[in-house]
């Protein structure tokens, strides 16, 4: 419980250290087993570490106590706007709407009710360079009409209510259509997404307005590229070397001989990915963008078919799998095995940790896993590292999703318990502590504080 201390004490002896700690959430004794029986509802997750606490802070029946009606529920992913006081959060539901929740004052509003412009199945969640907010439909389909990408171009000021009213909630059709799930930004505000199927391909969105204050400009015209790893040919659960084929022309229309269009006349991206025998993954989900140790920018995405984590490595053009049910439980010595069972979601915490989020039923089977990568390569095969069981779901019915480090706090996260069979989404907030140290490991600490303290006043005589 107390590897944080006694690393600052061991730092405190070394002249070099990979980088600051900036967090205690990734301090703790990895749980043996997955939570198999009910926990209670508003403290319903199994936690690793005693200092670790959880707080429901948002649950469905209440807003719809408050506002009758405007909260479909399955809360799914999670992002915050530039301050950080402002989470948002879409509903995988038939209506799907659009959350806000001010950390600030604890107030939870539909700000985009449910059902608005036919939008269902919202599950994707990212927040924009310029300050919007983007959601999208995974629903997807031969003869849909959905697999559409909104923008939100007030998500901080949009009041909240049962209608539209001011809310700003624009289709942007530049976008192929594809079943949505995760998005991401990188360095270049290059705009990527997944097509959430068993076969789905990764996408990439680069805007001829890379860098637009609005909405407006950026989606105005750009090219969509599909991922054709290691030759493509309809490859699947691809690595090797990334190239990017254009699947739209230049201002995003039709590419002769390419672009394939649904019913409606727009670009249907999994018909124009598969007639290019762009590369497949099973059922991509969720995807993160960090900074590795070498100032990379890698890309890490979840395909829950194959139980596998993907890294598309954004500055040497390669993809490697990052984790899968080969890499080792370091709790156990062996590999994970089916312990790992379809991940979903994807986040980073303040020291670039990954976390790997399960999508199974809670009281069963659903788990967050962190992934040690030591020393920050992009992969957990050197010694020592691997998967840790972090955290343990206890909701009958529901699933871990969304889960999010606050940007402000390095040791608060939020997270959603989507779908529960009692039908009462809750937004819960973990808050990891400094333990409090035992008399020993203060003489330990102090002793090695004047030795530092000796070694400076040698130096200085010198």
């Amino acid at each position: 419980m107390l590897k944080k201390i006694s690393i600052a004490v061991a730092l405190a002896f070394s002249s070099q250290a990979y980088a600051v700690d900036n967090t205690f959430f990734d301090d703790f004794t990895p749980l043996a087993t997955s939570q198999t029986t009910a926990l209670p509802d508003a403290t319903p997750i199994k936690l690793s570490n005693p200092y670790f606490t959880q707080l429901s802070v948002a649950d469905r029946v209440t807003e719809n106590t408050q506002v009758p009606g405007s909260n479909s529920g399955s809360w799914d992913m999670i992002d915050a706007d530039a301050t950080g006081r402002y989470l948002f959060m879409p509903f995988e539901t038939g209506t799907a709407g659009v959350m806000r929740y001010d950390t600030q004052t604890g107030t939870a509003e539909t700000i985009v009710a449910p059902g608005t412009q036919g939008f269902v199945s919202g599950d994707a969640s990212r927040v924009t360079p310029w300050g919007s907010y983007l959601t999208a439909e995974e629903s997807w389909g031969t003869g849909s009409t959905k697999g559409r990408l909104f923008e939100l171009t007030n998500p901080t000021t949009a009041t909240a209510t049962t209608s539209t009213t001011n809310a700003s909630f624009i289709q942007r059709t530049v976008i192929p259509r594809v079943s949505h799930e995760g998005l991401a930004f990188d360095a270049m505000k290059n705009l990527y997404f997944i097509d959430e199927v068993n076969g789905g391909s990764i996408y990439k969105y680069v805007s001829n307005n890379a860098n637009a204050t609005n909405g407006d400009d950026y989606f105005a015209s750009g090219q969509t590229f599909v991922a054709m790893v290691n030759g493509g040919n309809n490859n699947v659960s691809a690595t090797g070397n990334i190239a990017w084929s254009a699947i739209t022309d230049v201002n995003g229309g039709v590419l002769a001989g390419t672009s394939v269009l649904a019913t409606d006349g727009t670009i249907d991206g999994r018909a124009s990915a598969n007639a290019l025998l762009a590369s497949n993954y099973e059922r991509p989900e969720d995807m993160e963008i960090v900074t590795n140790a070498l100032g990379q920018e890698i890309m890490y995405f979840a395909t829950t078919t194959t139980h596998e984590v993907f890294a598309f490595n954004l500055n040497t053009g390669v993809s490697s799998l990052f984790a899968s049910r080969a890499s080792l439980d370091l709790l156990t010595g062996l590999g994970v095995g089916t312990e790992l069972t379809s991940p979903d979601n994807i986040a980073f915490d303040a020291n670039g940790n990954i976390y790997i989020v399960e999508d199974q039923p809670g009281a069963v089977s659903d788990d967050i896993w962190f992934a040690n990568d030591i020393n920050k390569d992009g992969d957990i095969t050197d010694a020592g590292e691997g998967l840790e069981r972090w955290a343990s779901n206890g909701t009958p019915g529901s699933e871990f999703t969304g889960l999010y480090f606050d940007k402000n706090d390095p040791n608060v996260a939020y997270v959603n318990i989507q779908h529960p069979t009692n039908l009462n989404d809750r937004l819960i907030k973990i808050t990891a502590t400094a333990p409090v140290p035992e008399p020993e490991t203060c003489a330990m600490l102090l002793t090695g504080l004047g030795l530092m303290g000796a070694t400076a006043r040698r130096r200085i005589k010198k």
